[in-house]
């Protein structure tokens, strides 16, 4: 029986070829002679090219041969693109989700803040196209801000959730410029933001960096809806330009209502000390927290290796190697992705039977009737298939289209069952705040999986088969808080389980243990009763 810590889907593990040394950031796959350049990646594929062709002379079977595998790894760096570009949306649709119910507050925020300021009094047309600000009191010069904790988000992080940001705000009817830390230099000075504010704005730079010519932009004709300026990044701005900024937009809110949204990766302190006095008592401070970079991680973790998303997963070294890699980065979500797509890459440009993956993204479940447009012969592609480590059990003697197809069906089923347990081990820990990719670590280790198995053959009596996990940290933790939960506590977990086990086997485990719990909680309240009436 093929175990949980293989890993993939419907094609091997990558672990073979990777260990936890040799995975970079960065590589670069050049492409070569293709038998050559598989014969050097250490052994990691073996040059199989053995065909009983008798009608053909030597000479013309190896150049069939040739062409075959050429044809192969052209299907497979295709089918990595389309793989990898379901990987990616799949991440950014799981990041956008995150962010909505904050992107909403702020959306809400902004148009309270607009109405704010435009109670104030609005002036007419002629006013508002002067070149000069208009002199009111103190009040008129305050600046709605929104100050965005990120929570230590590493500045890479920072910019897709602020072009999002803006792209929700824009959708919603306000006009956005989005500036970068970039803007604020001491050596562009005042000039060099304004500038970019009114590029994003005018659509074009104007000769002269005027407030007035956004001042007249305005009130020509957009007056209706509000202006909001984000910046990503307080800390990397230079202090004094961004104080020099905000005074400028003080002096103009009464004719442009800006409204900025600033991106804090720490705490207030930061802009206390970055700003002078005098800017900062212009602003008017409203906080917004983004999700922690852990919770996004096993957001992700969840949608891409325990979700059906690409067919592709990672197995127990590249991904102790990855999060390792993710702490000692200080959580830096970008740099985790792309080690992801390192994997991804590797695992395609040294497996030829990746390429069925194309079928799994596209939905096309056949694999068997195409194994002629995967490049490889009937022949070969077996060949390839019963040198897995999933089929070297002796159960699979008959080497066979049809016996592969039910050992993939069957290694598919195990870890829909292994993912479910999984899912279902995280949605306990989470009081405890026990981390998914950490369970993901510890279920995927095939030595655990070896030593439960052999226990298993020693002692038959111990609990039947299915997802076999050994307690680690996370995962003991984990069953520690199940054991410490009320029963109304247990209750609602299990209802939680049934919706993430539905379709499985692990789905009728969690129904019996609902019934079990019930009967328990019958009796109870039985013996409770019969006491109460004594």
């Amino acid at each position: 029986m093929a175990s949980p810590g293989n890993d993939a889907t419907t094609t091997p593990s990558i672990d073979d070829a990777v260990t936890d040394n040799n995975l970079q950031p960065f590589f670069v796959l050049q492409k070569g002679s293709l038998r050559k350049s598989e014969r050097n990646l250490s052994g990691a594929v073996k040059t199989r090219r053995k065909i009983d062709l008798s009608s053909a002379s030597p000479k013309a079977s190896e150049d069939v041969e040739d062409e075959r595998e050429e044809e192969n790894m052209k299907l497979r760096m295709e089918a990595f693109e389309i793989v990898w570009s379901k990987v990616e949306s799949t991440i950014k649709d799981v990041l956008r989700d995150i962010n909505t119910s904050v992107f909403r507050e702020i959306q809400n925020w902004v148009h309270e803040s607009f109405n704010t300021i435009k109670s104030l009094g609005t002036p007419d047309f002629p006013e508002a196209t002067q070149s000069f600000p208009i002199v009111r009191d103190a009040n008129s010069k305050k600046l709605f801000t929104g100050l965005v904790f990120t929570q230590n988000m590493e500045y890479v992080d920072d910019l897709l959730t602020f072009e999002e940001l803006g792209k929700h705000l824009k959708s919603r009817g306000c006009h956005v410029a989005n500036l970068s830390s970039l803007d604020f230099t001491t050596k562009n000075g005042i000039g060099g933001c304004l500038r970019s504010l009114l590029r994003q704005f005018l659509m074009s730079t104007p000769d002269v960096t005027d407030m007035s010519i956004l001042a007249s932009w305005y009130g020509e004709q957009n007056y209706a809806n509000p202006v909001v300026v984000v910046i990503d990044d307080i800390e990397r701005c230079s202090g004094s330009v961004l104080s020099d900024f905000i005074l400028t937009l003080s002096e103009w809110v009464v004719k442009i209502p800006v409204i900025l949204i600033m991106g804090v990766a720490t705490t207030l302190d930061t802009m206390r000390n970055k700003l002078a006095s005098n800017a900062l008592q212009h602003l008017c401070p409203y906080e917004f927290t983004l999700g922690i970079p852990a919770e996004r991680m096993d957001a992700i973790v969840k949608a891409v290796l325990l979700k059906p998303c690409s067919g592709f997963t990672i197995g127990h070294k590249v991904a102790v190697f990855m999060r390792n890699y993710f702490v000692s980065q200080d959580g830096t979500l970008t740099s985790f992705i792309r080690a992801l797509k390192v994997a991804c890459s590797l695992h395609f440009y040294v497996e030829p039977l990746s390429v069925i993956l194309r079928e799994c993204v596209l939905e096309e479940d056949n694999w068997e009737s195409g194994i002629e447009k995967n490049g490889l012969s009937p022949e070969l592609m077996l060949k390839y298939a019963y040198d897995l480590p999933s089929c070297q059990s002796d159960e699979m003697t008959d080497q066979t289209s049809e016996s592969l197809a039910q050992a993939f069906s069957e290694l598919k089923r195990l870890q829909n069952e292994w993912r479910a347990v999984v899912l279902c081990l995280h949605e306990a820990g989470k009081g405890g705040k026990v981390r998914l990719l950490d369970l993901y670590c510890e279920a995927s280790d095939p030595e655990s999986y070896n030593k439960r198995k052999a226990e298993l053959d020693k002692d038959p009596d111990l609990p039947p088969t299915g997802p076999i996990l050994i307690k680690g940290n996370a995962i003991s933790e984990a069953i520690r808080l199940v054991r410490d939960l009320s029963t109304v506590q247990l209750g609602k977990l299990i209802s939680i389980w049934e919706s993430l086990t539905t379709g499985t086997e692990v789905y009728h485990r969690v129904f019996a243990l609902k019934l079990l719990l019930k009967m328990e909680d019958g009796k109870s309240s039985k013996k409770d009763s019969t006491v109460t009436s004594k």
